[in-house]
């Protein structure tokens, strides 16, 4: 019974996706819907096949190898079928030292959903992600974090909340792992390259642990994806900038840390932004003084096209969108990944 009624599903589907695809080569509507479809019909498959993936390599004992080899196994998929090519500059900041291991913040700027394509680029090995307590239950998508090693975090229970991150950065120092941070707090997609004002919890962490802040930044990328009408092919720059040392510094060194750190992030996201259509070919010089970005979503997809699982990752997982907090609370979910290169 169940195949009788899989079996035309399918047939129809790989019709309207084969004549979507078509399409995609004429018409730019088209061609959002055929790319947006492909996108989140790989991020589904990857969060079924992570489960496994995740048990697998627990049994061989790469259990903190999960989320890197789930990542690596996404970007090389989905990269050709949307026909985007990342390209990191400075990804010898993200090796760690020969014979040690180290922690450190990572802080990395936060656009869209696109943004997982970018994670999976750059995702190192022993790598565990943080996520709010309420995945858990998630089907799949909870099973998956939770055979990864995830470690999961009650927001509602602030005391809990803080207890965790606590307990997160001692094992930072002892395990030699570290976390990644969105510090803006939620999505800022916007045709020109700007950032958010951060949050400042990323960074009290970093101070309390004594740890350096290693800044990530992936191009603007707007005038490839606009979450609405536009998903094109095309290069991306993603750029690793050198460890920002907290050595020495207090909880009253937490603000400047965090304003230099955006500075930097802000400078470079300029440099190596591509103009936008309908922008001028020359790019913005850096500055060392910034306008603050207003808190802009971007305009809402037609359809919910970036509903189900798609948002529910973009959202919950990586920003913790549509939910604020306090600028000295940690961000709500971050990722624990491989401590990077020091100077």
């Amino acid at each position: 019974m169940f195949l009788s009624i899989l079996k035309p599903l399918a047939v129809v589907s790989t019709i309207a996706l084969s004549t979507l695809g078509v399409l995609s080569r004429k018409y730019r509507r088209a061609r959002y819907a055929f790319h947006l479809t492909l996108y989140a019909g790989t991020l589904g498959f990857m969060s079924v096949a992570g489960v496994f993936i995740s048990l697998a390599a627990t049994i061989a004992g790469q259990r903190l190898n999960t989320n890197y080899l789930v990542a690596r196994c996404f970007y090389g998929i989905t990269s050709p079928l949307v026909g985007i090519r990342l390209i990191v500059e400075g990804g010898e900041h993200l090796e760690p030292e020969a014979g040690r291991e180290q922690s450190a913040i990572l802080v990395g700027n936060h656009q869209s959903f696109l943004d997982i394509l970018y994670l999976g680029r750059i995702f190192p090995k022993r790598a565990s992600i943080m996520a709010k307590r309420e995945l858990i239950w998630a089907p799949l998508l909870g099973q998956y974090l939770a055979a990864s090693g995830a470690v999961f975090v009650d927001r509602k229970d602030r005391k809990n909340a803080m207890t965790a991150m606590t307990t997160a950065g001692e094992n930072m120092k002892r395990t030699g792992v570290s976390l990644w941070v969105f510090p803006e707090g939620t999505r800022s997609s916007t045709p020109s390259p700007v950032l958010l004002p951060f949050k400042k919890g990323a960074f009290h962490l970093a101070v309390q642990a004594q740890v350096p802040i290693i800044p990530v930044v992936c191009e603007n990328y707007h005038r490839l994806f606009d979450g609405s009408t536009r998903f094109e092919s095309g290069d991306l720059r993603i750029r690793v900038l050198p460890p920002i040392s907290t050595k020495g510094l207090s909880s009253s060194d937490v603000g400047e840390l965090a304003e230099e750190t955006r500075r930097q992030m802000l400078d470079a996201l300029i440099e190596i932004s591509a103009p936008g259509p309908g922008q001028g070919a020359e790019r913005r010089a850096p500055s060392h003084t910034h306008a603050i970005a207003p808190a802009e979503e971007g305009p809402p997809p037609p359809n919910g096209a970036e509903g189900g699982l798609v948002d529910r990752l973009d959202g919950e997982l990586i920003s913790g969108h549509g939910e604020s907090t306090d600028d000295d609370e940690m961000d709500d979910d971050v990722v624990l990944i491989r401590r990077p290169k020091t100077e």
